[in-house]
């Protein structure tokens, strides 16, 4: 798989699908931006990835809590603290600090944040940037890989 890719998601099914394409070449000490309009189906995607990594609970968007963290294995069967942050009601950069966000970025995690351009001064770069374009019969998602580790993980995804 290229580092930079497009792809055309038909449903709702094809974007779980990507998702959990996602999950097995994730690694811990990953940050993912995830960039759309709402109802792209940014959540969508991760909850694939999720099921992906074998979780089987209720994946929710974290729109009121700004987050909601995952304990799983990855497909390595290694510890994996998942972030899924939402800050599309994120409003203040000492906010951030405030609650510890920063601490979710660390050797241990994955962190997918959906409305990234909220808090950029505040972001890590990403090391994968997922932008998401709603069209007629589905969505196109645009994936680009901005680092050394990005890369290596997109040379694992493998899509039917």
């Amino acid at each position: 798989m290229d580092n930079n890719f497009t792809l055309d998601l038909a449903d709702e099914a094809a974007t779980l699908a990507f998702g959990s394409a996602l999950a097995h070449a994730i690694e811990p000490n990953l940050t993912i931006f995830l960039h759309g309009d709402l109802g792209a189906g940014k959540t969508t995607l991760v909850r694939g990835l999720l099921r992906g990594l074998g979780y089987v609970g209720r994946v929710k968007s974290p729109t009121y809590t700004l987050v909601e963290p995952y304990e799983m294995l990855d497909s390595h069967s290694a510890a994996l603290n998942l972030y899924h942050f939402d800050l599309y009601r994120f409003n203040d950069e000492e906010e951030w600090e405030a609650a510890g966000f920063r601490d979710h970025f660390n050797v241990h995690s994955v962190c997918l944040i959906e409305w990234p351009e909220k808090a950029a001064q505040v972001l890590p770069e990403p090391d994968i940037e997922i932008n998401f374009d709603i069209k007629e019969g589905g969505r196109t998602v645009h994936v680009s890989a901005h680092t050394a580790h990005g890369q290596q993980c997109m040379q694992h995804i493998k899509l039917n």
